[in-house]
This record gives C-alpha cells, structure tokens and sequence, in this order.
C-alpha cells in the first residue's frame, strides 16, 4: 500500500474517533443534566359549597414520572397555604366567594408541576334584625328585619316564628311555626310578660341563618284619681189601681256606688184619703232589696204624698294612688271589683206598685171617682268614679 494512502487513511480515524467521543459525551453529559418534571393531578369535593364547609382535595393521582413525588403544595386562594407530603388534604372556606385552588407537587429530582380547581362559596344571608327594646303592654311590636341581604344578591325568604310557646301548626314543636314570611312583623301585645320568638332567613342556594328575638312587656302605670258624681234619673207616668210599673239600670257601670237616694211623689189631690203606692228597689246581683210606702203630707201646707228610700257608705271611698296594670280597662276592672267594694255593680230594679187608689165610691154603680194617679219618681246615685292618667316609668 503507498504510504500517503496509508496516511489518509489514520488521519480519517482519527476525526472519525474525535468526532464520536465528542458526540458520546454530549449525548451523555446532556442525559443526566435534564429534570423529569411530575404530573399533577387534584380532584375537590364539593366545589360548591356554604360558607363555613369543608372541601376534601385529592392529588394521590398525580405521578412523579420519575422517583417520587416529595412535596404537594397546597395554595386554597383565601390567602391560606399548607404543605403535605401526602396527596390528600381537606380546607375550610369561612367568606363567600370564587377561589382558585392550586396544587404543587414536587417530586425527588426537583421537578414541579401544577394544577387548579375552582371552588364556589356560596354566601349566608347578612341578618339584621331590630327588635325595640321599651315595650308597654298594649302596644304593637314591630320587628324589622328588611336590612337583611344576600351576599350574592339573591332573593331571601323569611320565616318567623313569632311564639315559641304556642304550636300554631299544631305540629307538636312550638318553635318551627312559620307565623309569617314578611319581612317586617307586627306583634300585638295583650299583656305583660315575656315573648320568645326566632326568624330563620334563607337564600336561593339553601344556606340559611336564623335568630332568636326576646321581647319584655312591661306593664303600664297609672295615676289614679278618684271623682265624685251624681247620677240622676226622673220617671213619670200614671198607674190605675193594682198596675206595676218597673225600669232596670245599672248605675255601677265604670264606677264605684256610694249611695243613693228616690223619692217618689204623687200628685196631690183635693179628696182624702190618699192614695197608697209602693217604691221598690232590687239590686240583684247583691241581694239588696228595699220597700217604702207612700204617706201622706201636711195638707195644709201642699205637701204631696210620697215614699223615700235612700242609704249611704256602700262601699268604701277610693284612694288616690298609683298602680300598675296591662291596660286602664284592666285596672279599672280591678278597682271596681275589690273585695268589700263591689256592690252595687249589677243590674238595679226599680218598681212602683199602685195598690190603692182612694177614695173609692161610696154609691153602688156609681164610677170610682180615683182610679190611679199620676207619679213623678226622682232617682239621685252618688259615685266615684276613678279617673286615670298614665304615667311614665322612671
């Protein structure tokens, strides 16, 4: 073989050599300097959730391609963050809305890779309730529960119970009534004491927050003064012998009786003797029951003949004071119907009987020259009646 040939050829080896040990060790050097990055993979349950719930993230899917994974880095968007070294975690979520959750994972040659979730919080309703506090027995409560809002702007039902201590459904539990679905209530008050009652408030999405309301009814207090009055009555008519005549009445009606006084009087006539009529009086509910008959006056000095019934102290005088009571129509009741002043608070029956009407006459078939008379009965009862003017609490 010629020798520059021989040459040539060695020269040819060695870049041939040269070129493939530089090539080797790029290919080489280039192998063991690159990261395999891990795969990333989270599933969340529930994604849509209330305020105040838990979401369960799982990531034990997500592969380190290479190795292991070394890390999961958990951002939850509500400016929490927690590490784990195992892909399962949970999180609670206390303010409505929409986060974005992201997972890291990190595997041993420290590779990463990511991936998010979306997580919707719905929002409770923002109850604002205003209950007054200075409640009168008597009074109209308002509760107003019309500041209350969504957080999402969403319509809200409302549902009151106004009574925990009545069941009005009937269903045997006294505090899950709907009394009503306003958003304002009004609350009648018929006596002192205490009213227990809730609202519930529930949005479009089901989240719902409910309130417990108390409601202190004071009684009302009073200034009493006790009044005197008369009452007077006049009747007249005319009654034949043996004829009745009756009216009821009841005096006590809002007052308290202290005594009374009628006269009956005939008309005065010109023949003796004079007649005979009799004055009744029945206070039915008290037994009381009194009777006079007419005598005759002094003749000569016009006086006409007449029955008189009276009588005094039946029930003791009043005391001014202050009291306290749900209502004047309560209190006045009270006064009026106190032990040992009660009298006189039922109907009264006032009768005028014509037993005899004289003289008769004294010639057989001849008219009887008086057959009756006519009457004026005058009816005088002194009261008290008491005179309230309510007061403030101090």
């Amino acid at each position: 073989m010629p020798a520059g040939r021989f040459m040539n050829r060695r020269v040819a080896l060695f870049f041939i050599a040269v070129l493939c040990s530089q090539t080797l060790a790029g290919c080489t050097g280039g192998a063991f300097d690159s990261v395999v990055e891990p795969r990333a993979i989270m599933s969340a349950f529930p994604t849509s959730i209330q305020e105040g719930e838990m979401v369960t993230f799982d990531a034990r899917q997500s592969d380190a391609i290479e190795g292991v994974i070394t890390e999961y880095a958990w951002d939850f968007g509500d400016g929490t963050e927690a590490i784990s070294i195992g892909g399962f975690i949970s999180h609670q979520f206390n303010e409505y809305g929409i986060y974005n959750v992201r997972l890291t994972v990190t595997n041993d040659q420290g590779g990463t890779d990511s991936s998010t979730v979306m997580i919707n919080v719905n929002g409770a309703p923002r109850l604002n309730l205003t209950v007054p506090t200075d409640v009168r027995s008597g009074d109209i409560v308002m509760i107003d529960a019309s500041d209350t809002s969504d957080p999402e702007g969403g319509d809200l039902i409302f549902s009151w119970d106004l009574n925990h201590l009545e069941d009005s459904d009937n269903d045997g539990d006294s505090r899950n009534d709907v009394d009503s679905m306003s958003d304002i209530v009004y609350i009648p008050t018929n006596s002192s004491g205490t009213i227990l009652g809730s609202l519930s408030v529930e949005d479009v999405e089901g989240a719902s927050v409910s309130e417990q309301f108390t409601i202190d009814v004071q009684s009302r207090m009073y200034k009493v003064v006790w009044v005197e009055n008369t009452l007077e009555w006049e009747f007249d008519a005319y009654l034949a012998e043996g004829e009745t005549w009756d009216t009821n009445m009841t005096p006590g009606d809002g007052a308290r009786i202290i005594a009374y006084d009628a006269i009956l009087e005939l008309d005065q006539e010109p023949l003796l003797p004079p007649d005979n009529f009799t004055l009744s009086v029945n206070v039915v509910n008290d037994g009381h029951t009194r009777s006079a008959q007419t005598s005759p006056g002094n003749f000569t000095q016009n006086e006409s003949t007449k029955a008189e019934l009276n009588a005094s102290d039946l029930n003791s005088a009043g005391a001014d004071d202050t009291y306290e009571a749900d209502s004047a129509e309560q209190l006045i009741q009270g006064l009026l119907n106190q032990a040992g002043d009660r009298f006189g608070q039922g109907e009264w029956i006032w009768t005028v009987v014509a037993r005899d009407a004289d003289p008769d006459s004294l010639i057989p078939g001849v008219p009887d020259p008086d057959t009756g008379n006519d009457w004026v009965l005058t009816i005088v009862i002194t009261v008290l009646t008491p005179v309230l003017t309510e007061i403030a609490y101090e």
